[in-house]
């Protein structure tokens, strides 16, 4: 089976492209499940009700977030609402939202999805590598394909995650940083890698933020609006390929897609691994 993660979609160039890119590569590439990190959708932080059911009528079926899922009061009742919009599990007990969900696709296969947040650089959650042996646990029975988005800041961190889940986990990705690494790899015990699948959104921008704010901010200390930029939009995402049998993954491929690229895609286009 194929599964399409989408990178942090970020703002409304971000949003345009998840319009014209999730059809067109469903269709294209016989893909079987869509997960995309939706933290940033809503004017560059937070998700909000109408964005997600957006995003669920556009072909999305898995929606995971992070550290700015939060932004949006709204969310707070819509994660409730919509079981597949997840947090990351390491929240402490008590917080509105799911860590995790089972999902089945039009082929009757079983996908569990796990969302996790890392502690460095970041907020002081529970421990995402215990944590998460508690979620696998937890759906093992329902599903041998499970796929994991580590939303988390240090390379270290995410690099330590694959190898903590080779074998255990079909993929484990990483998000957050908004710059797509080309480390992609199947670890030696069958799971796919990468540090961090990149940003969709507009990349002539400093992570999505309007450049000029950005620099006024590190030549001057002042403060400034963090507007989402608008040039360059740029799809960032990855195919994990996996054995639906063993729950191990057979390729990752990496994508990195403008426009122009999504209109005229073919497999040569992509990122080779």
């Amino acid at each position: 089976m194929n599964i399409l993660f989408i990178g942090d979609i970020v703002g409304k160039p971000g949003r345009g492209l998840i319009r014209s890119a999730v059809a067109s590569l469903v269709g294209r590439r016989e893909i079987d499940l869509v997960i995309a990190n939706v933290e940033n959708a809503a004017g560059g932080n937070g998700i909000t009700r109408e964005i997600g059911e957006t995003f669920r009528d556009q072909g999305v079926d898995v929606m995971t977030s992070g550290n700015h899922i939060w932004d949006k009061r709204e969310a707070l009742d819509y994660i409730e609402l919509e079981p597949r919009l997840i947090r990351p599990a390491n929240y402490p007990a008590g917080a509105p939202g799911k860590g995790h969900v089972v999902v089945t696709t039009k082929s009757g296969v079983s996908v569990g999805v796990i969302n996790l947040m890392g502690r460095v650089f970041m907020a002081p959650l529970e421990n995402p590598f215990t944590v998460v042996q508690e979620e696998i646990a937890a759906i093992r029975s329902e599903s041998q394909v499970i796929f994991v988005d580590f939303h988390a800041e240090a390379t270290s961190e995410k690099i330590a995650m694959g190898w903590h889940l080779d074998g255990k986990a079909t993929a484990v990705v990483g998000t957050h940083t908004h710059v797509q690494s080309a480390d992609q790899r199947v670890l030696p015990g069958g799971t796919a890698y990468i540090t961090d699948v990149g940003m969709t959104g507009p990349h002539d921008s400093v992570i999505g933020v309007e450049k000029d704010v950005v620099l006024k901010r590190f030549l001057t200390g002042m403060p400034g609006r963090f507007d989402t930029a608008r040039g360059t939009p740029r799809l960032n995402a990855v195919i994990v390929t996996a054995d639906v049998t063993t729950g191990h993954a057979v390729a990752i491929e990496r994508l990195s897609l403008s426009p122009d690229d999504i209109e005229n895609y073919t497999i040569e286009e992509t990122v080779a691994p």
